[in-house]
């Protein structure tokens, strides 16, 4: 085409390297922050304190999984900056704002906390669950398990679901890969199993 100058093959080659180049760094290879930057931190916990200014309430900055509908096995996620922004939130909403202290707290704490409602047949189902995560054929057992002894009945009781119950479990970071497609299983003593995908590049 007039107007346009072809470019040496030797200068082709340099632009398309330094190309890739530049689109690699730019594609980040995991979104949960094991060590936020000083911005990070300061960006959180101001996105925390707006929510506060728009009267949101904590459990709407939840990072969510699972069903949306009622009566149906979901949960959400806390990391690190997850943890800040809901902690900036609730402080914000009572004219506070946390401490260096509080911020050094939160990010000094090497465990991914995950808390999912389940729902069974009887009071005493989520009692003894055992909850782990299976990356690439990889098994990641949990650091420490809470469960509710005895569930809350659900608005269709007797009738089934009857109960629902929280179960929560903690992941030690350094036994994860945050790159690695995830998914997550909790096992009730009273038998059977609940699964969830979970994709931690879409977590920060």
């Amino acid at each position: 085409m007039k107007g346009m100058r072809r470019m040496p093959a030797g200068c082709w080659l340099r632009f398309s390297l330094v190309w890739m180049a530049s689109w690699m760094i730019a594609v980040p290879t995991q979104a949960i922050e094991i060590q936020p930057t000083a911005e990070q931190i300061h960006n959180t916990v101001e996105r925390g304190q707006a929510s506060a200014r728009q009267r949101l309430s904590p459990d709407q900055l939840y990072i969510s999984f699972g069903s949306k509908g009622d009566l149906a096995p979901r949960g959400f996620i806390m990391t690190k900056l997850g943890s800040l922004l809901v902690m900036a939130n609730h402080l914000a909403l009572r004219d506070l704002s946390p401490t260096e202290q509080d911020i050094a707290q939160v990010m000094a704490n090497d465990l991914l906390l995950v808390n999912v409602v389940i729902y069974g047949d009887r009071l005493n189902f989520a009692a003894d669950s055992y909850v782990v995560m299976e990356q690439a054929g990889r098994t990641v057992k949990p650091a420490s398990v809470r469960f509710d002894a005895r569930g809350d009945r659900t608005a269709v009781w007797p009738q089934q679901p009857a109960y629902r119950a929280k179960v929560i479990a903690q992941f030690p970071y350094a036994d994860l890969d945050l790159r690695a497609p995830t998914t997550l299983t909790i096992f009730p003593s009273s038998g059977g199993q609940v699964s969830f995908k979970l994709d931690f590049a879409q977590i920060e």
